[in-house]
């Protein structure tokens, strides 16, 4: 179902990593939540009232604010489609972050709110009346989010929007909470049990949890998170796929909203070659990047020296002896000056943002270390810091 309603509404649906493409499935999979969730609402809260429901009623509101979600989503897509101009140089995408952040904020005050009309009903208790539509009502919306949790976890991943796999997971949580009502509704009948309040305030409780969630997974992209393992290792390992590339090394990832990253990195190749062939595989690369990941990537040429054994077993020794400190350390740039009474090893260290060691200390450590296995030789050391993995 979720696939042929793809192919009928968004032309060439492959092109999923185009910003156009992008913003054209997030709007569909708006309008398709926006429906659902309309309907069901409206359907809910005809037998709710009719029943004297407060967790039903709940339950309606829930979905109204799942349409009030689809539809900033809605905007979100469109807004973030809008093309780069002299103010924002980098294009719009974050839009749909922040879209995300509003709906995130409406789910957690649509949950305060049935919490407090759910305390008011378990305070002053009224009979809910008990229907064959009612529960077929509330069976046909358990099998509605069903649909709509894998429709958007289906578009989500397809197109890596962390709003539409929110929304998937908050159509999973519909599931639940509709289902704990209507265990409420068929146990109020059949034991005798008012448990109508109580079931709505659990509801309102776990739709407060699900937007509390909501927030921090919307904020954590504002703020600059780092960029997730697999996209390092698919960039590190694009990048030393080409024949040439000895290392790569200070990787930078710049989230300017989905489908819109760009990157740096530095790449190692063979001093001895041609500079010219070496700057025109790196613009090959770059290239490669932006047809087939949509992703600008900038790459900076590092010449090594690669016919020295002395200084090709030196780089590789030391690279090793760093980890002596700690297994995530490396290092890169290696070059020597030979002088009449010492020679100058110069060279980057690469260190983990977590390491605990000060700089200083770090350097101190490391010298001694160069030191102690080549007497004539004095490390000058720069220290990098990386927040995501950096391979050489």
């Amino acid at each position: 179902m979720t696939e042929w309603l793809v192919q009928h509404f968004i032309a060439n649906p492959e092109h999923t990593g185009d910003p156009a493409v992008r913003s054209a499935y997030g709007q569909f999979a708006g309008i398709v939540g926006i429906v659902c969730n309309i309907a069901l609402c409206v359907a809910k809260a005809l037998i709710g009232l009719a029943a004297g429901s407060v967790s039903i009623i709940a339950d309606a509101v829930n979905n109204l604010s799942d349409a009030s979600s689809n539809i900033i989503s809605l905007l979100g897509f469109k807004l973030a489609s809008k093309p780069a101009d002299l103010g924002h140089p980098y294009g719009h995408g974050r839009f749909e972050y922040l879209s995300g952040l509003v709906v995130a904020v409406v789910v957690v005050a649509i949950g305060i709110e049935l919490v407090k009309s759910s305390i008011e009903k378990i305070l002053a208790p009224t009979p809910v009346e008990f229907s064959p539509v009612l529960v077929a009502i509330l069976v046909l919306s358990i099998l509605v989010k069903l649909w709509m949790a894998a429709f958007n976890r289906t578009i989500g991943a397809r197109i890596n929007s962390e709003t539409l796999a929110a929304t998937a997971v908050d159509s999973r949580n519909d599931v639940i909470s509709t289902a704990a009502v209507l265990a409420s509704a068929v146990l109020s009948h059949t034991a005798d049990l008012d448990l109508d309040g109580w079931v709505g305030a659990a509801v309102g409780v776990f739709i407060l949890w699900s937007g509390a969630g909501l927030v921090r997974d919307t904020v954590n992209p504002l703020l600059g998170q780092a960029p997730s393992p697999e996209l390092v290792e698919h960039i590190r390992s694009k990048i030393m796929s080409y024949p040439g590339v000895l290392g790569t090394h200070d990787l930078m990832v710049h989230d300017y909203g989905p489908g819109r990253q760009f990157a740096s990195a530095h790449v190692e190749m063979a001093a001895e070659a041609d500079p010219m062939e070496s700057h025109d595989l790196i613009d090959n690369i770059e290239q490669d990047f932006k047809t087939e990941d949509h992703m600008i990537v900038t790459l900076h040429y590092d010449p090594i020296v690669t016919d020295d054994p002395e200084v090709n077993d030196m780089r590789n020794w030391i690279d090793q002896a760093v980890k002596i400190i700690d297994p995530r350390l490396s290092i890169h740039d290696l070059r020597t000056v030979p002088g009449p009474t010492h020679t100058n090893v110069i060279f980057d260290c690469v260190r983990p943002h977590d390491l605990e060691i000060p700089d200083s200390q770090l350097k101190r450590k490391i010298e001694q270390i160069v030191r102690d296995h080549y007497p004539r030789t004095i490390a000058k050391i720069t220290i990098d810091e990386s927040y995501v993995s950096s391979a050489q």
